[in-house]
């Protein structure tokens, strides 16, 4: 059984399934943690990291509120037991696909510490800026589980772009978590606070919103702009692909974000929205790094033993 074990462990398809799971994994809380404010649910709990002050678990007297609040609790220990398998299965495999250990420690390290910014969000009451803190903190573990999952494939054949395109991958990069800023400004600031005592940020939300949109609008045109320098390049069909699947996923999401304001914010598509704030944001990275080169582990071992030779 011990053997098994070991040979699952080793499997390059093992790592790549259970990176892949992670993923997907921290994408899915923010989506029912949207799901708990939505619902009014944000203090079903009223405190951490007991559900009560005699309690770890909901009680019926908290009713449907507490059954929310304490499932999404729930979830972030199915998260991290995901993300412990992928670290053991990186461990396994840290000669053969290099930074792959790395970046494992790294999500399974923001997944306790999102479990303690969760448990400060309920203790000052839902207070809008720790909220915005709590959904960045998602975004920036998302990130590095992207580049977890990323690091497992197969090494693309090489192709060097561009200063001038590097630059645009990194200032779209850069727009992207702008937009991903504001957004939070205008959640703080509009009605779906998660609870009637939880406070907001004064600013009003129409003009939170518009200037949301406005870097929308910023992103979408750098993404043309460079979706267009692509096809001109002759680039790879894996990075214009890129580039093009970026710009779908901003469109996509314009429209939802458009939808959920002129409609009153009704909260199915304000999930949907979240949904797609998650899909740009790796849309994005799947971008920035399909314009940068990797090395292959073979290639690593190559450069670290040149460069030891001439130390």
């Amino acid at each position: 059984m011990l053997r098994f074990l070991f040979w699952l462990l080793d499997s390059r398809a093992t790592l790549r399934r259970a990176a892949l799971a992670t993923l997907v994994a921290n994408i899915g809380i923010v989506i029912t943690g949207g799901l708990v404010r939505l619902t009014g649910s944000g203090l079903g709990c009223p405190t951490w990291p007991r559900c009560t002050d005699d309690s770890y678990v909901t009680t019926r007297e908290m009713g449907f509120h507490g059954v929310i609040e304490f499932g999404n609790r729930t979830l972030t220990f199915l998260i991290g037991f995901i993300a412990a398998v992928a670290l053991l299965a990186a461990w396994r495999q840290r000669k053969q696909v290099p930074g792959i250990l790395a970046a494992a420690v790294w999500v399974l390290l923001g997944i306790g510490m999102q479990g303690v910014i969760g448990g400060i969000t309920v203790h000052m009451e839902l207070n809008p800026w720790i909220v915005a803190t709590h959904f960045l903190a998602s975004m920036v573990l998302i990130a590095i589980a992207y580049l977890f999952w990323y690091r497992t494939k197969e090494v693309p054949p090489a192709w060097t772009a561009p200063k001038a395109i590097r630059t645009g991958g990194v200032l779209i990069t850069v727009v992207s978590a702008a937009v991903l800023v504001l957004g939070t400004i205008v959640t703080g600031s509009g009605p779906h606070s998660g609870d009637t005592r939880a406070s907001r940020t004064g600013f009003d939300p129409a003009a939170m919103s518009q200037l949301h949109g406005d870097a929308v609008f910023v992103m979408v045109g750098l993404t043309v702009a460079m979706w267009l320098g692509l096809r001109a390049l002759g680039a790879p069909l894996r990075v214009t692909r890129a580039a093009a699947t970026l710009l779908a996923v901003e469109l996509a999401q314009g429209v939802v974000g458009f939808v959920q304001y002129f409609t009153g914010l009704p909260w199915p598509v304000v999930i949907l929205h979240m949904l797609g704030a998650c899909l740009v944001w790796t849309s994005t990275l799947s971008l920035l790094l399909s314009l940068t080169p990797r090395r292959s582990g073979q290639a690593a071992e190559d450069r670290d033993h040149s460069l030891a030779s001439t130390a």
